[in-house]
């Protein structure tokens, strides 16, 4: 019955992308331009030349902004209309947030009787359908969840060939390099190999196959950050973007936040390597650490919240004071849809109160002071999260 349910609700995105197609109703623009990225590769027209590819759409005028590999993977949207490669990408997308709540919960080191991963992923899964960067990422049908999903698996459910599910992830998105650390934190050498490997491997091919394309984005679009989109806008949930909107777009606004960064790094590092008998600890821990120093980090980017509350969960049910308390202050804040509510856009994040600059950097803060409880705290003893009772 629970996978029937499943099926029910990845089919209705599928056939409501197929409705949107035949009345030609704009939807998905961030699907349109993956499409049209793997359409301008197959035609050979160039994939950072412009800001526009010939065959977006008109409710999709983006410039595409992924490393050619991402192009090559998204080839197969091409057979069917961008709104119904909209509702496919989200499918495959629901599926993989339940796969990844399934496997977070038989990797968690205790959860309660009643919270079984087969029904439990299902249940809880379709409810963080409600979670403000699932929202998002699904109503632009971004490819987030499918990544953190390949990193998931090859984090928390290891094979012979650990670490190429990492290093496809990372060649389509280049965020996910950070793993390959977090294997060498966590003592999986040859995984963390594999993962450069095939990182390094898809971008060999990549010049083999459109040498321009993989020239200009390695020499300059990798570079040009105005492709993204104002980066001082609130929905920039990382430290650089918090740090624009602190000092009004400064020259020296994303320095210091590498600076910032790398000191968190190395408490994040230690972390990691205290955490490397709970694996999906060390793993959240190398995830947030990724949103933060990522010089973008948009709000549909944040949907590591969906393992972060199958954990929070898990302690929860176990009688965890700490995560019967953070479990709800999670929720409400990846839920509620805060930066929509306060002024945003247009540099009004310029004219923000205390109260606008605390909750609208909500995302950027709440892992910064949840890092520094818990390296606190495991300095001293062993951490509460991951005490029994």
């Amino acid at each position: 019955m629970r996978w029937v349910v499943l099926g029910l609700v990845a089919a209705a995105y599928v056939v409501w992308g197929v409705v949107t197609w035949v009345q030609n109703l704009p939807n998905g623009g961030d699907t349109a331009v993956y499409q049209a990225g793997a359409a301008s590769l197959l035609h050979g027209f160039p994939l950072y030349d412009n800001d526009i590819l010939p065959t977006e759409p008109g409710y999709a005028r983006l410039p595409f902004t992924y490393p050619p590999v991402a192009a090559l993977l998204f080839t197969p949207l091409v057979i069917v209309p961008p709104q119904v490669a909209w509702g496919i990408m989200n499918a495959l997308s629901v599926l993989a947030l339940v796969g990844v709540v399934y496997v977070v919960l038989r990797k968690v080191p205790r959860r309660p009787s009643w919270l079984r991963p087969e029904w439990g992923a299902v249940l809880l899964g379709l409810g963080l359908l409600l979670t403000e960067p699932v929202r998002v990422n699904l109503g632009y049908g971004q490819i987030n969840l499918l990544l953190m999903a390949l990193v998931v698996l090859d984090v928390l459910a290891p094979t012979r060939f650990g670490g190429v599910l990492v290093g496809v992830a990372a060649a389509v998105k280049l965020t996910p390099l950070i793993f390959v650390v977090h294997f060498l934190l966590v003592g999986r050498k040859r995984d963390a190999l594999r993962a450069a490997g095939t990182f390094v491997g898809l971008q060999a091919l990549m010049f083999a196959i459109a040498p321009h394309d993989a020239y200009r984005f390695w020499t300059h679009t990798v570079f040009d950050s105005s492709r993204i989109g104002p980066t001082n806008w609130s929905w920039n949930q990382s430290l650089g973007g918090m740090i624009r909107r602190f000092s009004e777009q400064a020259s020296w606004s994303q320095p210091v936040a590498y600076g910032i960064g790398l000191v968190l790094a190395v408490g994040a590092a230690v972390l990691v390597r205290r955490y490397r008998d709970r694996p999906a600890w060390a793993m959240l821990v190398t995830g947030y650490l990724a949103l933060l120093v990522s010089p973008v980090s948009w709000v549909h980017h944040w949907v590591w919240a969906v393992p972060l509350v199958a954990v929070l969960l898990a302690e929860a049910g176990c009688g965890n004071k700490v995560a019967r308390w953070l479990l709800p202050v999670t929720v409400l804040l990846f839920t509620l849809p805060i930066l929509r509510w306060i002024p945003h856009g247009e540099f009004r994040e310029y004219s923000w109160t205390a109260f606008d600059m605390i909750f609208g950097n909500g995302f950027v803060l709440f892992p910064v002071v949840a890092g520094v409880v818990l390296l606190v705290r495991s300095s001293r003893r062993t951490p509460e999260l991951a005490q029994v009772g």
